[in-house]
């Protein structure tokens, strides 16, 4: 009977993987969650640049604080990924006056980031992970 080097290290592999699997598990669901973040982030970013930009063009009569809200809403809402969810928004709009040549026009467009699989255990743990934007534009 020939013995092999390596027959009494098989159960020693099994252990090793099975320590190793859950951290190289949690590393990559931690760098899809945070993708998904920085793409939410992003999206935001644009919804609320979008919704400014709508609100300052010189047009007749200028966009309603209402109207600004459903730009940045309905562009969230299709550009969003948020696994099914109703995403939660909030969105502000102000102005100073009466939206005159060259006063600024400011739209913050929040967002709880609910997560894939690590957002609801990290929301448990710590507050929400709110993403917000502000974008400022002097209207036209």
């Amino acid at each position: 009977m020939h013995k092999h080097k390596h027959d009494g290290q098989n159960g020693s592999v099994v252990v090793e993987f099975a320590l190793v699997l859950p951290v190289l598990l949690m590393i990559v669901f931690g760098i899809i969650e945070f993708s998904i973040a920085l793409y939410d982030k992003t999206v935001i970013t644009n919804a609320s640049r979008e919704a400014a930009r709508a609100g300052i063009v010189l047009r007749s009569p200028k966009l309603s604080t209402s109207d600004i809200k459903k730009v940045a809403t309905d562009y969230c809402g299709s550009n969003l990924i948020s696994f099914g969810a109703d995403p939660s928004l909030q969105v502000n709009v102000t102005t100073v006056g009466k939206a005159a040549f060259g006063t600024p026009l400011t739209v913050t467009v929040a967002y709880d980031y609910q997560g894939l699989a690590l957002g609801s255990p990290l929301s448990a743990l710590s507050s929400p992970i709110t993403l917000s934007a502000t974008t400022i534009m002097n209207n036209e």
